[in-house]
């Protein structure tokens, strides 16, 4: 993100309002992301921008289907002691 302030505005509807294009592009925010409010004691709001895909699966490149498993053994047994 760059250092210049980007000023935007949008129109409150319904208690709901849209984050504009060019503020969505600058921060990077997607469909599923969370906005963290907080106002500050001089009255200005901050917002965290909080992105889905920085959790748990984000770097998972998925399962490219080559790899043989066998679902008993590698799945319901997991965690279980088998003698």
């Amino acid at each position: 993100m760059s250092n210049e302030s980007v000023d935007s505005e949008s129109k409150v509807s319904g208690n709901q309002a849209n984050i504009p294009a060019r503020i969505r592009r600058e921060l990077d925010i997607d469909d599923g992301d969370k906005l963290r409010w907080q106002l500050q004691d001089d009255g200005t709001v901050r917002i965290h921008v909080v992105q889905r895909r920085s959790g748990t699966f984000s770097d998972f490149g998925g399962y490219d289907g080559d790899d043989e498993t066998d679902v008993t053994t590698e799945h319901d047994a997991w965690g279980v002691d088998v003698n």
